[in-house]
């Protein structure tokens, strides 16, 4: 009897030597996953039983309850972090665990480029197809309760690059745009000259954005806010054409008429309405910030482009309507409104 029990107890031994060997074997098996690699999401409050059914569901890795077990004995159940994560290729479940519990989740960006409206910003937002779409559009009342008391919130976003992870919002993009402008408005506007045509920092932001959009070269637009802080303290007309696209808004087609000149009921029409507009027409950067509350000093009342990216600037009318003639009613053949690539990254 003692024989057969020895005997017994070793073929015991050696199953549950040889299990444990199939066990350890399974348990270090690399994750099913190409050479690709695996995006796993990891949804709030989803359990690693769940996300262990997933992956056998997928046919990446056969042995749920292994990951559970070791999960649980570890304590890494407890310590996994929603998100996107890409999980590479030889990826074991030992090292997807530490992954799920480390946070590294992948992060994207978007960028918002200085000069463009809102309306192309929430665009260019709901591109992105790994961001949520929460907003309808520039006047979302989500946006309104950022900008408060103010009743556009055109101008209140700074334009950056920003990164985000799987599940962000536009409208999360477009706050943190949002605590950027306030920032940066802030520390420019304590920085700002004296003696400025300005009452509130929201004056300069709408001066920031009209020079954003007239400005091709990037050092030009202390000199353009120069031109337009003498026109405010003279009380001339700004007469600046981006206003008046940004009234016309969709009835905008591209060419710019008299009749648009003349139209007084076009709030933003500043040929026909002395001193600032209503509003900002677009998202300016720090540079254009910095410029309209630090203009260059000087005589200049007029500008207008010469078809490098550049413009010409004069002190009276006389030698506005010369360069007119010569470089708008005589257009150079090469002719273009903002200036070739090496200049810009002058």
């Amino acid at each position: 009897m003692k024989r057969w029990l020895g005997i017994a107890l070793v073929l015991m031994l050696l199953l549950g030597g040889l299990l444990a060997a199939l066990l350890q074997q399974r348990w270090e098996r690399a994750l099913a996953i190409d050479e690709n690699g695996l995006f796993l999401m990891v949804e709030p409050g989803e359990t690693l039983a769940a996300v262990a059914a997933r992956l056998q569901a997928e046919g990446v890795y056969p042995d749920p309850w292994l990951l559970r077990l070791y999960g649980r004995a570890t304590g890494l159940d407890q310590r996994m972090r929603h998100g996107e994560y890409l999980v590479r290729p030889g990826t074991t479940p030992a090292a997807l665990l530490e992954l799920l519990s480390s946070g590294l989740v992948i992060s994207y960006q978007v960028t918002l480029p200085e000069g463009i409206t809102l309306a192309r910003a929430i665009t260019l937002l709901q591109q992105e197809k790994q961001l949520e779409r929460l907003l309808t559009g520039p006047s979302d009342p989500l946006l309104l309760t950022l900008v408060a008391p103010f009743e556009n919130p055109e101008g209140w976003f700074f334009p950056d690059s920003y990164r985000y992870e799987r599940g962000a919002t536009d409208f999360d993009i477009l706050q943190r745009a949002n605590r950027a402008m306030r920032s940066v408005l802030e520390e420019e506007w304590a920085q700002r000259a004296p003696n400025l045509p300005y009452e509130t920092p929201y004056e300069a932001l709408i001066m920031a954005s009209i020079v954003e959009r007239e400005t091709g070269m990037p050092s030009e637009r202390a000199e353009i806010a120069g031109v337009f802080v003498r026109r405010l303290c003279k009380n001339m007309l700004l007469q600046t054409d981006p206003t008046i696209i940004y009234g016309l808004g969709d009835d905008y087609s591209g060419d710019l008429r008299r009749s648009h000149l003349r139209d007084a009921g076009n709030r933003y029409n500043t040929y026909r309405h002395r001193g600032l507009p209503p509003s900002p027409i677009a998202l300016p950067g720090r540079a254009a910030i910095h410029a309209a509350l630090n203009p260059a000093p000087g005589d200049t009342l007029f500008f207008v482009a010469r078809g490098d990216g550049g413009h010409q600037f004069s002190v009276t009318l006389a030698e506005h309507e010369r360069a007119v003639r010569k470089y708008q009613l005589k257009r150079r053949e090469d002719y273009r409104s903002s200036p070739p690539p090496e200049a810009e990254a002058e």
